[in-house]
């Protein structure tokens, strides 16, 4: 049985305010993903953003993977809630246990291990990462195995990573972002692997992220009202609901990579295949 923490980066108050638009926990995102794949894994949540500490007698080296989620937080701002969770993931690869990162998890990482992350400058990339092209590298790469060599998936995030920590590999680009998804191996601090986008997110989430924000998503383009912005929601909705609406996967190109399950979340389960249960068994 693998023994995942998974270290939530939203703050506790902030994720009660997204649960009334129907947003789930990352832990709860996680845990599905990771029980897709290894389905008797025990998933610990521990809430980082709020510096909750681990229980007493336990310690990062008695997992056998950490995961960094999502979070609406910049690791460009100097607060509290940001620097603890820098801490924490330098701790843990100080210790080196095999960590994974979506979207936020990803940045906090870099910036951890020595990177920078900045505001991207072409913009918000939501609900669909589109276009993502396999690098050179990737091609070879353990995390991509089995993803074709352009493929799209579920985003969203108004950030980038800005420069690359030392040994790291980009395995994935897209017009919008010149990293979507990275490797990187020291012998020394471990492993992390992790994508720009998120594997981990359902179309139901893509509908939540988009209904919380019309008026901002219509000033950035995205729509020419908020009404139409909201109807887009409810179309992410109602697919999720009923995975065989060929009008709306049809109407938004939702690739069959995003449409099933195990796809969608394929280099989580290259992770826990490739890189978590070789190190623990």
């Amino acid at each position: 049985m693998l023994n995942i923490l998974i270290a939530e980066g939203t703050p506790a108050v902030w994720q009660t305010e997204r649960a009334g638009f129907g947003l789930p926990s990352n832990f709860s995102l996680f845990a599905a993903a990771v029980r897709l794949h290894c389905p008797d894994s025990r998933c610990t949540p521990l809430n980082i953003a709020d510096g909750e500490a681990l229980p007493f007698g336990i310690t990062l080296s008695d997992f056998d993977g950490v995961m960094l989620p999502g979070s609406p937080l910049h690791i460009y701002d100097p607060t509290p809630c940001v620097s603890r969770q820098i801490d924490f993931a330098r701790a843990a690869f100080a210790i080196g246990v095999p960590i994974w990162g979506s979207c936020w998890g990803l940045q906090l990482a870099v910036v951890g291990l020595g990177g920078s992350v900045r505001r991207n400058p072409r913009g918000r990339e939501l609900p669909i990462a589109r276009a993502i092209t396999v690098t050179e590298a990737g091609r070879a790469h353990r995390l991509l195995a089995s993803r074709p060599a352009v493929f799209d998936a579920l985003c969203s995030h108004l950030d980038e990573i800005e420069t690359l920590p030392p040994n790291a590999q980009v395995l994935a680009a897209n017009e919008i972002s010149a990293i979507q998804a990275i490797a990187v191996e020291t012998p020394s601090r471990g492993s992390f692997h992790g994508t720009q986008y998120h594997p981990e997110h359902t179309l139901a989430v893509s509908a939540a992220l988009i209904e919380i924000r019309p008026a901002e998503l219509v000033e950035e383009g995205f729509g020419t009202t908020p009404s139409e912005i909201v109807a887009m929601a409810a179309d992410y909705r109602a697919l999720d609901a009923e995975p065989t609406r060929r009008d709306l996967i049809w109407r938004y190109g939702v690739a069959s990579e995003i449409m099933d399950p195990i796809r969608r979340t394929t280099e989580i389960g290259n992770w826990l295949r490739t890189v978590v249960i070789p190190r623990r068994f």
